[in-house]
């Protein structure tokens, strides 16, 4: 599943598709440097979040605790309403998978990118101050990969899910045929 994705978008860019239906993404910290970086859970990573004050973007752990104690870092969506939720939405251009065979002892690494897209969205709910990925089934690109994928949004459906302006089941589902660009990154 899903342990590791890249973001190498600049941060005012995230918020052209807000400013497209007329709502501002508030930095509270001031514009963010986001370095051209690959993420991986217990990192700090930029999600934006809806509120009374409207979106924001801020800085966020991925992965709180669960009560092994172990990281939830990933969350099923199946069977769940997240409308009492705080949801998420966390920039992206590309996350990764990994499979079988091993070298020398490390996974093959997939990247996967959205067609057309220069970015995207995962749908995410927050949690003690921490952020996890939704899964879903997997779309038939992923599915080769892995049994489970991330819900992956094109930019400009993100307020559907920090708004809940389409309902759940049409936002937490698999990517349709043709959604992703998959690339060996290793080895």
């Amino acid at each position: 599943m899903c342990n590791n994705y890249r973001l190498h978008v600049p941060a005012n860019q995230l918020a052209a598709p807000f400013t497209d239906i007329g709502r501002t993404l508030a930095l509270p910290d001031g514009l963010p440097n986001l370095e051209a970086t690959d993420y991986r859970i217990g990192d700090r990573a930029p999600v934006v979040l809806a509120g009374e004050g409207g979106l924001r973007l801020v800085m966020a752990p991925w992965a709180w605790k669960g009560p092994t104690g172990k990281p939830v870092f990933n969350f099923r969506s199946e069977g769940r309403s997240f409308a009492g939720s705080t949801r998420c939405l966390i920039p992206a251009d590309g996350f990764y998978e990994f499979t079988e065979p091993k070298v020398a002892g490390k996974k093959t690494r997939w990247r996967f990118t959205l067609i057309d897209q220069p970015w995207l969205w995962i749908a995410g709910v927050v949690k003690d101050g921490a952020f996890a990925m939704l899964t879903t089934e997997p779309g038939p690109e992923v599915a080769a990969y892995h049994d489970r994928q991330i819900v992956v949004l094109p930019p400009g459906a993100g307020a559907h899910w920090l708004d809940l302006s389409a309902p759940e089941d049409l936002i937490l589902r698999p990517s349709p045929p043709g959604s992703f660009v998959v690339e060996r990154v290793y080895p």
